[in-house]
């Protein structure tokens, strides 16, 4: 038996969290992922993985050794696919990290339209709107909505992204008003929690000079998508992303107010661990979703 299939053997019991469910998993019988990994640690001289009836836990050598064999079965994948790449669809699996917001909003079209497009190829999206560890956490590629900052990742901007400071036209005949987004400052706002400095709005100011407004309000919840069902209910007014805000902008719910001062520093990007040989299919998902939000940029 070849080392590398004991290899697989292993991870695929891991990121399981069991051998039961790694046997459900890939079809293989309990017993022969058991005898693999049994193998793989005879060979290595090393105790990888702790068993008891109820529980399983890796042990120290086996979390490094965990890191380390899926970075090089990554490497052999990846090469894999650039010799099959002109020859074959895309096959296999792909994880993917995305931002709640995104993949709830109609821009998370995007990947059921391109998970349309390659049948044979399997996305395992994790909506969440912390910024994962694509390295440490295993995945193939991130969408993030941010400004973009150094990192060791590579970033391809998808399109552009800005907020809008959205509010119900009752709001602001009631609250207005409004000359200058200080103005903000004194009356009710929605908050989403999900934004680094949440209770303070980044400004560019007509002589380029950035400033920020302190807010505060009736509702702080880690979701645009209840900041924006607050601000239609004119509880107060809400930061959102484009993406959510454009349809209600559009039929006149909302209005959006000083959009001449909110900076444009921001857009949606693909983030990709460097790698050596860069896998087709996120090459594939990468230039999929750039052409697709050329011909279904949000308004």
């Amino acid at each position: 038996m070849d080392t590398l299939t004991r290899i697989r053997a292993f991870i695929d019991v891991v990121e399981a969290e069991g051998f039961s469910a790694a046997a459900r998993k890939t079809g293989r019988s309990k017993a022969l992922l058991s005898k693999y990994v049994r193998e793989l640690e005879d060979d290595l001289g090393a105790l990888l993985l702790n068993r008891t009836t109820r529980q399983f836990s890796l042990t120290e050598a086996g979390h490094t050794y965990y890191r380390t064999a899926s970075d090089i079965l990554k490497e052999i994948d990846n090469l894999a696919d650039l010799v099959r790449e002109n020859n074959t669809d895309l096959k296999g699996r792909l994880k993917i990290s995305v931002p709640r917001t995104f993949v709830d909003a109609d821009v998370g079209q995007s990947l059921i339209d391109f998970a349309k497009a390659h049948p044979d190829l399997s996305l395992d999206i994790l909506a969440d709107d912390r910024f994962v560890d694509l390295i440490e956490e295993g995945f193939d590629l991130a969408i993030r909505v941010t400004r973009l900052e150094d990192s060791g990742m590579i970033a391809r901007k998808l399109a552009p992204f800005r907020t809008h400071i959205c509010a119900t036209p009752h709001f602001i005949a009631i609250h207005g008003p409004f000359s200058h987004p200080q103005d903000l400052s004194n009356v009710p706002a929605l908050i989403d929690k999900n934004a680094r400095n949440y209770n303070t709005i980044r400004f560019v100011d007509k002589d380029g000079s950035a400033f920020s407004v302190g807010v505060s309000g009736p509702l702080e919840v880690n979701s645009p998508q209840s900041t924006l069902r607050g601000a239609l209910a004119g509880l107060g007014f809400a930061a959102l992303p484009d993406f959510v805000a454009q349809p209600h902008l559009r039929s006149g719910a909302l209005v959006a107010l000083f959009d001449d001062y909110i900076p444009e520093d921001r857009g949606i990007y693909a983030v990709y661990p460097h790698r050596r040989y860069l896998p087709a299919k996120v090459r594939s998902l990468v230039d999929y979703l750039h052409n697709w939000f050329r011909t279904n940029q949000p308004a």
